[in-house]
């Protein structure tokens, strides 16, 4: 084996060490800011004023009857599942009021919700345009150049803590939707991000002001991308307290609730899983999520819950973007009988996507 061999060889088992470190500090970071947020604190709207919550903006006014919210979980690449959930929804033509979610789910809830359509939101996956803004700077170059982005903060305390600002997000967030939708206020469907303010340590509902801030907030993982600031709140990804938020919908003032939930299911595993680096860290995690979604889930009228195993919360593949919308599809399908008897006993009509002009296409 040649020198060059080598070196690319040690370059890559680096390249490797270097991403399983990353994801353990992401992992501790989250399960430190769970317990952090649950201690001496419930994780109930209550926490946000829900005057604040019941403010629509100028979204047109509720149909009469019963108001329907579907509410996305976060999940990361997993969330491509919200995708094909959406695509089923809108073809059964399921009657939504207003749309709720945390981290990936803000993203794709607030994109749909500005009139993108779910073959839009398709492309922008398996053209890698989504994840490279949400994920724009590879882990391993964030971790080698880490020293030197750290070093102006010694002297200059003007960065908050992250390996990188996340700003292409909302960047590319502002290039898609047009300019006109820009604000919350103003998007077809009524809708709300859920994120974690660090100042109060309580979760808020971003439901009015710009949607590209609200969506980065939301999706902004600690330890990874620094904290957003709007106004005098600093906030971070919201599924470290509340990952998929019935209870923010139920605030909003929705009587029905469909949540999509893109958690890994929870199994028993062998236990020579364990002896990988990161392997402990990952499944705290993983626990932890599948303990704080049910409490939520509960609250819940109908849950979607497509099967992402295996996906990767950061993957960038193609591959795993389609087996991921290609199952939050099948998966709504499953539920989408139970939804529309639903729907028949209560007398809700099946007009789809409330005044938006919406479709699937």
């Amino acid at each position: 084996m040649d020198t060059m061999s080598l070196r690319d060889g040690e370059q890559s088992r680096l390249n490797r060490r270097l991403v399983r470190f990353v994801a353990i500090i992401a992992a501790i970071s989250s399960v430190s800011l769970m317990q952090l947020a649950c201690l001496g604190q419930s994780i109930d709207p209550a926490g946000v004023p829900i005057a604040d919550l019941r403010k629509i903006g100028n979204a047109p006014p509720f149909r009469s009857g019963p108001r329907v919210a579907l509410v996305l979980g976060g999940g990361g690449t997993r969330g491509a599942a919200h995708v094909g959930a959406l695509r089923a929804l809108t073809r059964a033509g399921v009657q939504i009021d207003m749309i709720v979610g945390t981290s990936m789910g803000a993203i794709i809830g607030g994109l749909f919700s500005a009139g993108i359509s779910t073959d839009s939101l398709q492309n922008m996956f398996e053209d890698g345009s989504l994840m490279r803004s949400v994920m724009n700077v590879p882990l391993t170059l964030s971790l080698a150049t880490a020293p030197v982005r750290v070093l102006p903060r010694t002297v200059a305390h003007n960065q908050y803590d992250g390996l990188y600002k996340g700003a292409a997000l909302r960047k590319y967030l502002d290039r898609i939707v047009p300019e006109y939708l820009h604000n919350i206020e103003h998007l077809r469907i009524p809708f709300a991000a859920v994120a974690l303010n660090l100042v109060d340590g309580k979760p808020w509902a971003l439901n009015r002001g710009n949607l590209g801030y609200a969506l980065q907030a939301s999706s902004a993982v600690p330890g990874l991308r620094e904290p957003v600031q709007i106004g005098n709140q600093l906030f971070v990804d919201g599924g470290v307290v509340d990952n998929i938020p019935v209870d923010v919908a139920r605030a909003m003032g929705a009587d029905i609730v469909i949540a999509v939930n893109v958690d890994e299911r929870f199994s028993t595993v062998p236990l020579q899983s364990f002896k990988a680096v990161g392997s402990v860290a990952k499944r705290l995690v993983t626990l932890q999520l599948a303990s704080s979604d049910a409490v939520q889930l509960e609250k819940a009228d109908f849950v979607i819950h497509p099967n992402v195993d295996g996906i990767g919360l950061i993957s960038t593949k193609v591959k795993d973007a389609r087996q991921a919308i290609e199952a939050g599809e099948k998966a709504a399908w499953a539920v989408i009988p139970e939804i529309k008897e639903r729907f028949r006993q209560l007398d809700i009509s099946s007009a789809g996507f409330r005044n938006s002009g919406i479709s699937s296409n």
